[in-house]
């Protein structure tokens, strides 16, 4: 598999910069996905390196990107206020990746704060990708599950596969299938077993990649064309 190679794009006063992974073959990419992080990381998380690198050998080229406001600061959460510039980053990395792989899907995802980044840009915006991919959709703050982050939901119609861990604190697997239940659009809830909100560990890191991949390629291939 070929090195992913450092992506800078910009559209008006959006900057888009991270990685872009390209598939080894003669052919040009079947599809493309946007990939973004959480609250606490950035593009280099292991989790979106390791899917990144998961998807490729599938024919997806893989775009991982840095939220506007992990540009402007390199540790820390976002500002208050932020999230509306950084839904536009994410569109902005859409559109950039559609440039590179024209003509063929485009999907967004994201883990936890990210996801749900992607999830209110998709509600706002239908027909910008043709499906998301949510990991550690974050839909409460841990130990406060009154304060659920579903207002959008119901106004989302755009198909999404919901990667959640069953030890996650930031919403248990009976809670998300509640949230999901609220979504017009298909959706399919993969359940990771013991694993909390960052998904990954030292003992599924050599087998939930494939598995995230197998799952979402699934899910695409099954949704109806148009």
């Amino acid at each position: 598999m070929s090195a992913p190679r450092e992506f800078r794009s910009s559209h008006g006063d959006i900057a888009v910069r991270g990685f872009l992974h390209l598939p080894d073959s003669p052919h040009v990419p079947n599809s493309a996905l946007v990939l973004t992080h959480g609250a606490g990381a950035n593009c280099n998380s292991p989790l979106l390196v390791a899917l990144a690198e998961a998807f490729c050998p599938s024919g997806v080229a893989v775009l991982r990107c840095d939220l506007p406001f992990r540009q402007l600061r390199p540790q820390g959460p976002p500002h208050r206020g932020s999230a509306e510039h950084d839904r536009e980053g994410l569109r902005a990395a859409a559109e950039a990746i559609r440039r590179e792989v024209p003509g063929r899907p485009v999907y967004l995802g994201g883990h936890s704060y990210g996801g749900r980044q992607a999830s209110m840009l998709a509600a706002d915006d239908p027909g910008l990708v043709t499906a998301l991919l949510l990991l550690s959709y974050p839909l409460h703050p841990p130990k406060r599950p009154s304060e659920l982050r579903t207002a959008h939901l119901p106004r989302l119609t755009t198909p999404a596969l919901f990667v959640h861990g069953t030890a996650d604190g930031f919403g248990s697997l009976a809670e998300m299938s509640a949230a999901l239940e609220l979504i017009p659009a298909r959706t399919s809830l993969l359940a990771v077993e013991t694993a909390g909100h960052e998904l990954l560990a030292r003992r599924n890191r050599a087998t939930l990649p494939a598995q995230i991949v197998e799952n979402f390629l699934r899910f695409t291939e099954e949704l109806p064309t148009i």
